[in-house]
């Protein structure tokens, strides 16, 4: 996959055929476009170009600095290249792009540098100042420019619509099984093991401790999770927790931290990847080390049978 972070240093193609959208988590709504446009493509000998942005607009047009993404700008791009798109243009968002007219945006930016053969949007794409940008402006302006407008329905999993805004609604209350679901793969952190404070090793269950490596993006909510580490190219069952370890009164910031099962090796300074299959407990205080221990003993037992039913 070619990946250009200036639209202006696109190599033009003949027959491209385009999408363009933020795409955050890449999930099964947006694999539907995505398998279309790569398809369309071949058809059409033609490539597949998508059009993204970063940062992701939010960032720059919200007030919210809580605002966090299902996915790091390096987990879309290789969720893009897995799905076997030919192009890939980043284009740098800032509150000046944001000024642009819908109409100057396909006008000066697609149809100058792209030259589409075929746009392919969601059902629910709104684009350029304002987001007054859609569908129906984009057929006029296809009319205009010789280019033909695709729209992908709504995609529904289990009879519950696919959307970023709900799967991020499932990670934070902790429905990972709803949120994969949605997703179409397993929702993951991936992140530098770091030094932590030793308390697991002090209680039998040693931890890798994650640095995640991108200060937006979502975490889970804090508790006891079923997971999967992936290092070096191997897969590893284990148990992940998430949050401030109250029953040790260290008033330390939130962690991430995750005991390997069967597994000793030093992997400190390492680039990790979790993978979340189920959340199993919420984070609780308790009144000693012993009860916590005893409970993390019943968390192994549980999460072990669970990840057993998924290798």
């Amino acid at each position: 996959m070619k990946i250009y972070y200036d639209i202006n240093d696109f190599e033009q193609v003949p027959h491209a055929v385009v999408t363009i959208g933020t795409f955050d988590g890449v999930h099964r709504g947006h694999q539907e476009i995505l398998r279309n446009l790569v398809n369309q493509a071949k058809e059409i000998g033609g490539e597949s170009v998508v059009v993204t942005f970063y940062p992701h607009p939010r960032q720059v047009l919200s007030h919210d600095s809580g605002i966090r993404f299902i996915s790091t700008q390096e987990e879309k791009i290789r969720h893009l290249e897995a799905l076997g798109i030919d192009n890939l243009i980043i284009i740098k968002f800032t509150k000046e792009f944001a000024a642009i007219s819908s109409e100057d945006f396909i006008k000066n930016f697609i149809v100058k540098n792209i030259h589409p053969a075929v746009l392919i949007i969601g059902y629910d794409h709104h684009f350029g100042s304002g987001r007054t940008g859609d569908f129906s402006m984009l057929y006029e302006l296809g009319s205009q420019y010789d280019f033909k407008v695709e729209k992908i329905q709504e995609q529904d999993v289990d009879n519950v619509a696919v959307s970023s805004t709900k799967i991020r609604h499932f990670l934070e209350n902790g429905d990972i099984k709803h949120a994969n679901m949605l997703l179409g793969y397993e929702f993951s952190y991936s992140g530098k093991v770091i030094h932590g404070q030793q308390v697991g090793h002090k209680i039998g269950y040693p931890t890798a401790n994650i640095d995640v490596a991108e200060e937006f993006q979502l975490i889970d909510k804090p508790g006891v999770y079923a997971t999967f580490v992936d290092f070096d190219g191997h897969s590893y069952p284990a148990m992940t927790y998430i949050g401030k370890r109250p029953t040790m009164h260290d008033n330390r910031p939130q962690s991430i931290e995750s005991h390997i099962f069967n597994f000793d090796n030093d992997i400190y300074g390492k680039e990790i990847k979790l993978r979340f299959v189920d959340f199993v407990r919420e984070d609780i205080k308790f009144d000693n080390t012993e009860a916590l221990k005893n409970q993390i003993d019943k968390d192994k037992s549980n999460i072990i049978n669970i990840l057993n039913q998924i290798v």
